[in-house]
């Protein structure tokens, strides 16, 4: 594999299959940055069961183009390093296109790893089956569609430190939007203040009680403030007081 030719058409990932006596079956994923190689995961394929092999309801085939779920399972992936490399690398191979929004009806298939121990990991594609569950969420179904497989992690090649710095950075330039009325604090950390227009609750209020006052006065007197209104009914208290 001419490595310079991959640079050149800008790939930002990087596939490589090869078959020898001492690595059987080898498949090498990597990824690039800025015209370099960033890192290597060399994986053994072991078990391989080809899509053909699979029978389904062929309606439940994926649509070209979907979104797929990418599950996890097991904590070797948080704990063992050749795994933990491993899920990143996967990642950046399946994800696709970054989008902003996504239509959960548009989800109709799954890439599920599984880590079997701290070298092997095992792979499938599924399509998602939605069926009823007597609640407004449906219950969900993993149909193997494949391909599936073992990947045995052989070696792993880590990003140089210097280069993942730069891969990490981001622009100094850009600047980072102001939280208003938030402030930050040890205990109870993020803390705002939130403001609520006024609402003239007494204003409000106020009507209400004099609702039944209003009732007998005329259409000018109703149409003037309340100062007026206000006058009239205490002129009207002190009259009845004599």
């Amino acid at each position: 594999m001419d490595s310079d030719l991959v640079m050149i058409k800008v790939a930002c990932i990087l596939q490589y299959g090869s078959h020898s006596k001492k690595r059987p079956d080898n498949l090498v994923i990597g990824r690039t940055y800025d015209h370099h190689v960033y890192d290597l995961v060399e994986v053994g394929v072991e078990n391989l069961r080809t899509m053909e092999s699979f029978t389904y309801d062929k309606k439940l085939s994926p649509k070209e183009g979907s979104k797929p779920f990418i599950a996890f399972i097991g904590e070797g992936f948080e704990t063992v390093e050749k795994l933990k490399h491993l899920k990143e690398v996967l990642l950046d191979l399946f994800r696709g296109e970054v989008v902003e929004n996504l239509n959960l009806a548009g989800v109709d298939r799954a890439y599920v790893c599984t880590a079997l121990s701290a070298t092997k990991v095992f792979f499938t594609h599924s399509a998602l089956r939605l069926k009823k569950s007597g609640t407004v969420v449906p219950r969900m179904e993993l149909v193997e569609v494949g391909p599936s497989m073992d990947l045995v992690v052989r070696r792993h090649c880590l990003p140089n430190e210097s280069l993942r710095k730069e891969a990490m950075r981001t622009s100094r330039n850009k600047p980072k939007k102001k939280e208003k009325n938030v402030k930050k604090d040890v205990i109870e950390g993020k803390i705002g203040n939130v403001y609520i227009p006024d609402q003239k609750v007494l204003q409000q209020t106020i009507a209400n009680v004099l609702s039944d006052y209003l009732r007998g006065l005329n259409e000018d007197l109703i149409k003037g403030n309340f100062d007026i209104v206000y006058e009239v009914i205490h002129y009207n208290e002190k009259t009845k007081d004599s």
